[in-house]
């Protein structure tokens, strides 16, 4: 990709990036705490949001399921921003191989998209590569992210928070990593394949509808395939992260905690409010990204 259009894709993620971490900030907060816990869960999961919602503001009021949103923008902006271009860039190089270039089915879709078209394992491998690689590089800001939303650490600023990890060795800064690899590398990869897929598809049967619907149902509809079908991965790598007890600081240790505790039930914390959060900032993210670049390219 040439200067100009790396800017582009980078204020287009950044933007992406930012509009959903401050629209969707109680989503993540409420899902990191309930995934915190040492315990088994005596209710049901939509009790215990209600009722973890209900203290959260009598005991701060508004401001307060807006804990840690300083963080998730640390985390988020440039994430999405890297994670969008990085994923382009791969997109617009692999589409130049026979293997995995796609041709366009009907013109109808060079006026929904200017994104690079590839074939099904292309998108797989473009989504789940860019994704994990994004991932390795910004998962010092990913512990600090759940740690300042969680309530087992009292971090009293960004950069103190994060050369208190740092002191503690690369591990600390590593901490969870290969949890969110396997929760990340499927559900880019899906996530990426069924995006592609239900937008041509929506294109086709729709071809007067606004770009900005046909983005927005498709990554929602995408986000949700993949977000159930990743999520387990998500509770393992959030209780590594906050938790500093041994018995959580192997992945093997921990998935046999939460398996003694709640069984199956236990690696689905959360997971309706995950769902909700990514089906959400799927929707906002792509329709974003994708019209910010339609808009500063044509």
């Amino acid at each position: 990709m040439k200067n100009a259009a790396v800017g582009q894709h980078l204020l287009s993620g950044a933007l992406s990036g930012f509009a959903g971490a401050v629209l969707l900030q109680p989503l993540d907060l409420l899902k990191t705490r309930i995934q915190q816990g040492d315990c088994a869960l005596n209710a049901r999961n939509t009790t215990v949001i209600w009722r973890m919602t209900n203290d959260i503001l009598q005991n701060q009021g508004m401001k307060g399921l807006w804990t840690g949103t300083g963080a998730t923008l640390v985390r988020n902006v440039p994430g999405v921003a890297l994670y969008f271009t990085s994923l382009t860039y791969l997109r617009s190089i692999m589409a130049k191989s026979p293997y995995f270039s796609a041709h366009q089915r009907h013109n109808l879709d060079s006026s929904k998209t200017v994104l690079p078209k590839l074939s099904s394992q292309g998108n797989l491998i473009a989504g789940a590569t860019a994704r994990v690689g994004v991932g390795f590089i910004l998962n010092p800001f990913s512990v600090m992210k759940a740690r300042f939303e969680s309530e087992l650490h009292a971090y009293r600023s960004l950069s103190g928070s994060l050369l208190s990890i740092a002191r503690m060795g690369p591990s600390e800064l590593l901490r969870g990593f290969v949890a969110s690899s396997l929760r990340d590398a499927p559900y880019a990869g899906l996530f990426v394949v069924m995006y592609e897929s239900i937008k041509r598809e929506t294109t086709y049967f729709l071809p007067t509808a606004y770009a900005a619907g046909i983005h927005s149902f498709s990554a929602a509809s995408a986000g949700a395939i993949a977000t159930m079908a990743t999520h387990p991965f998500d509770v393992i790598k959030t209780k590594m992260q906050v938790r500093s007890e041994e018995r959580y600081r192997g992945f093997a240790t921990t998935v046999m905690r939460i398996w003694k505790q709640r069984g199956a039930a236990g690696f689905f914390d959360g997971a309706s409010l995950r769902m909700s959060r990514k089906i959400l900032s799927s929707a906002i993210g792509w329709a974003v990204f994708e019209g910010m670049l339609i808009f500063l390219q044509t």
